[in-house]
């Protein structure tokens, strides 16, 4: 019998996470980033052309991407670079989520 608790527990774990993923613009900056092959980073001018978006709208969807773990910034002087963080204690997270969803609709085939 499937621990249905434990699954609502591991859907709340990762809710922000997959908020965050959910947005076509957010997922545009993380495509943008993932194009930084030198992991230099990104800045916030580069991605206002990536997302025709304003800058402090670009901040705002920065700053949630930064919330969930997925991307993080290095300061130089007045400049800051944002690049997708190597983290990834979220991405497993949902992968257990996934795995157990599979699971559960498994055993009831």
């Amino acid at each position: 019998m499937a621990d249905f608790t434990n699954l609502k527990k591991e859907f709340s774990e990762v809710s922000n996470f997959l908020i965050a993923l959910g947005d076509e613009k957010r997922q545009a900056i993380i495509i943008r980033l993932l194009e930084d092959r030198a992991c230099q980073g990104v800045r916030v001018n580069e991605l206002t052309a990536t997302t025709n978006l304003s800058r402090p709208a670009v901040s705002h969807h920065l700053k949630i991407l930064k919330e969930a773990k997925i991307i993080d910034y290095r300061s130089e002087g007045t400049k800051n670079f944002y690049y997708l963080t190597h983290e990834t204690a979220e991405i497993n997270k949902l992968q257990k989520l996934l795995g157990d969803v599979t699971q559960i609709i498994a055993e009831v085939n």
